[in-house]
This record gives C-alpha cells, sequence and structure tokens, in this order.
C-alpha cells in the first residue's frame, strides 16, 4: 500500500513540474513575441475586408473632379454691401495657424494654394491694415467652384450647443464625457510607406499586440473605458447631440462654464440620428430637424438609447480655452463667417463667397473662411455655415438648414488653376 501511495504522489510532482515547464515556454514565447509591424497590419486588414467583403476605401479626391470658372466680383451677388470688417478679422485669425504651415501648398489640398504666397497676403493684410473688401479685389480673383458639369452643391449648418454638467459625479450628474482614451492609437499611413493611401487608421492594440479597430458607440456604452472623464453631463441626448455638432459650453453647477470642444474620435463611420429614425419609420420627414429629434429622443428617454448607440462612431472631447469653438483648423469659429469643408478639395483658411439660403428661405450671400471640417461633409461642393452657439432655439434654425447654394474660391492673383470653363 506504501508503495502504491508513493507512486501516486510522484506522478502528481512529475505532472506539476510538467504543468510548470509549458507554463514557463508559453510565457517565455508572449514575452518574447514583437508588436506586429504596419505592413503586416495592412495586409491583414486587406485579407479580413476581402473575407468580410467590407467596402474598399475610395479612391483619393483628383483634379478632374473638380472644376474652377475664373469669375469677377461684379459677378458675386450682394459683394457690395458685406460686413467686411468681420471677414476680414476671421481672414487673420487664419492667417496666424498659416503662418505656421510648412507645406508647399495650403493643406495639400485638390485646388492648389502656395502656401508661401498666402503667408505674404497674410502679412501684407496685417501690418498694413486697410479696408478688407479693396485688399481682396486687389489681390484676389473668384472661381466658381464646379463638379460634373454643375455649380450648385449641398448646404447644411451647424451650432455650438450646451450641456450641464459637473466635475465631479453624483445621481444628476452620472453620464461621462470622455477625453482621448489612452489606448487609442491612429497611425498615418504614409508615414510607413508613401505609396499608400493618404488615410488614418484608428484603432488599439489587443492582447496580442495586433492593431484592431477601436471600440464603437455601443461598446464603449456598455463599458468602462481607459479614458479620462473631463465633465460628468446629466442628459445622454445633451452629449449626444454634442458629438454630433462637435463642441459645447458646459454650464456647471457652480455658476461657471467651460467650453468643450473636439479631441479625437473612434475611427468608425458616422451614420445621421435623423437617418437611423426615418429608415425605422419612428419620425416622419417632415420632423427630422436636430432640434425636433433632440427633443423626440429626450421624449423617449431609455428606449432612445438603442437607437442613438446605431451609430458607431463616438467622439472624444477636451476642455479649450478660447473665445469660441476650435475648429479642425485650429481657431476659434465665428458666427455667420466660419464654414466647414471637404478639405480634400477646398483648402483650410481659404476664401469663399457663399451665396445659399438659410432654414427660413432667406439669403446667405456673404464672404466666409474654410475653417473647419466634418464627417458628413465631403465632396468638391458642400459646406456646414456655422450658425453660432445657444439653447436649443438655435440648434433648432441650425438643424433646419439643408440648402442648394454655389460658392467661389478667392484664390491670390497669380496663381495657375485649372480654367477649363466648361458651360453650366
Amino acid at each position: 500500500m506504501a508503495t502504491s501511495f508513493n507512486e501516486k504522489i510522484m506522478k502528481k510532482i512529475l505532472i506539476f513540474i510538467l504543468l510548470v515547464l509549458v507554463s514557463f515556454i508559453t510565457y517565455r514565447e508572449l514575452t518574447r513575441k514583437p508588436i506586429i509591424e504596419i505592413k503586416e497590419v495592412i495586409k491583414e486588414v486587406e485579407v479580413i475586408k476581402e473575407v468580410e467583403k467590407t467596402p474598399e476605401i475610395k479612391k483619393e479626391p483628383e483634379l478632374k473632379d473638380i472644376k474652377l470658372i475664373k469669375t469677377d466680383f461684379k459677378d458675386l451677388a450682394n459683394w457690395q454691401t458685406d460686413n467686411f470688417a468681420d471677414a476680414g478679422e476671421t481672414f487673420l485669425e487664419s492667417c496666424h495657424q498659416i503662418s505656421h504651415s510648412g507645406t508647399e501648398y495650403l493643406y495639400n489640398s485638390v485646388v492648389k494654394i502656395p502656401t508661401d504666397i498666402y503667408k505674404e497676403l497674410c502679412l501684407k493684410y496685417a501690418i498694413t491694415p486697410v479696408n478688407f473688401k479693396n485688399f481682396v479685389e486687389k489681390n484676389f480673383t473668384p472661381y466658381l467652384v464646379t463638379s460634373e458639369g454643375s455649380a450648385s452643391g449641398k448646404f447644411t449648418s451647424y451650432y455650438e450647443s450646451r450641456i450641464f454638467a459637473s466635475y465631479e459625479r453624483s445621481d444628476r450628474y452620472k453620464y461621462p464625457v470622455y477625453g482621448k482614451p489612452r489606448d487609442l492609437i491612429d497611425v498615418r499611413l504614409k508615414d510607413f510607406d508613401p505609396s499608400l493611401p493618404n488615410i488614418t487608421l484608428i484603432g488599439r492594440a489587443d492582447k496580442d499586440n495586433r492593431l484592431t479597430k477601436y471600440y464603437t458607440r455601443s461598446e464603449i456604452y456598455w463599458q468602462v473605458l481607459d479614458a479620462p472623464i473631463i465633465l460628468w453631463a446629466d442628459d445622454l441626448v445633451d452629449i449626444y447631440v454634442m458629438q454630433i455638432q462637435g463642441s459645447a459650453v458646459a454650464y456647471l453647477e457652480n455658476g461657471q462654464h467651460v467650453r468643450v470642444g473636439y479631441a479625437e474620435n473612434n475611427g468608425h463611420p458616422f451614420t445621421g440620428i435623423g437617418s437611423i429614425l426615418l429608415n425605422k419609420g419612428l419620425i416622419e420627414p417632415g420632423q427630422a430637424s436636430m432640434g425636433q429629434i433632440k427633443k423626440w429622443l429626450k421624449e423617449k428617454g431609455e428606449d432612445a438609447i438603442d437607437h442613438m448607440l446605431e451609430n458607431e462612431r463616438y467622439i472624444f472631447h477636451r476642455i479649450i480655452n478660447a473665445e469660441g469653438p476650435i475648429g479642425a483648423q485650429g481657431v476659434p469659429l465665428r458666427a455667420g463667417r466660419s464654414i466647414a469643408v471637404d478639405r480634400a478639395y477646398i483648402p483650410l483658411g481659404a476664401l469663399i463667397w457663399l451665396e445659399t439660403t438659410g432654414p427660413n428661405k432667406e439669403k446667405i450671400e456673404k464672404l466666409v473662411v474654410a475653417q473647419d471640417i466634418g464627417s458628413a461633409i465631403k465632396g468638391p461642393i458642400r459646406g456646414d455655415y456655422f450658425w453660432g452657439s445657444g439653447n436649443d432655439e438655435v440648434l433648432d434654425l441650425a438643424g433646419k438648414m439643408n440648402s442648394s447654394g454655389r460658392y467661389f474660391i478667392l484664390i491670390p492673383n497669380g496663381v495657375k488653376t485649372d480654367e477649363n470653363e466648361p458651360e453650366i
């Protein structure tokens, strides 16, 4: 009996030693495993895309997608009566950012405006204050922007929303406003290979140190995110609207207020809440303004959450110290003077003469500056007009704007452009 007992003990000891050896070898292999190279990541992503049959990366914008037609200032509606002093101040704010640029052309957009020439004009206006209207007429030429034989495009509007928040969590303030996550990684493909598309991948490292997609809005909602919480808000719908608009003024419980700006996104595609609700038959086509949608979401309470989570895109924020919300160019946006464009075509900082209509069909004919971008602002003739800051009344106005219109880009004199002039 003693021998049998000793044999059992020895077997157990041998099994234990084998388990320790296997664990050690496995640990050594995992710790020696290098982070996968970016080209391997790209190859894997391509294989996954083939298997899942997900959409391919769209082709990069080309010069042939856009035609510029040289015109004259007398052809611009209401040119003589605009407030050029206000426009001049907006122009100078963009100039400050451009002065630090080292690129050959402004933001390397399809419309090529040499950065050095623009810097010279910026300096000229800054050191010799003159009537901005006269300055523009003397140094710029307007070009009508057309695409596929048409000058007509879509123009919407956005605004800076407001939320009620606190730095401390409480029964009232229980919804987190996240800053940029600590585990979020952005990879610019051209940094690794100039032949790769000019896009940025946003993701995170998985347990095997492989680049994978970042969490969707739904995944973020149902977990504790590895990200700083910059504020706690009292309403989930207000946070959602803030993310759509990109920024907000946060009114704190101590009576003060801070400005909340854009920091980063999660890299997933944007799906408008209006489209989600319309496709489900939950709202009528005439009820799809942002103000009406916000009211509907608040009335539905927790039942609205699942609908909001269908938009996979999530925006992370930061506290900013500025006179207005900060646009993609890095300058405070000005109500009625800043516009979001597709910078693949139109360079940020460019002067634009806008001709469209507002939410009540009033004419909008004025000089604006391209200072922002947006996930839904795509195409050669597409703009999002910054309405300003305020409450739900301002949101209702901005949300109703969905107009056709056109714009002219003002290009410094002497800059060569593609001047094929099709009949419009």
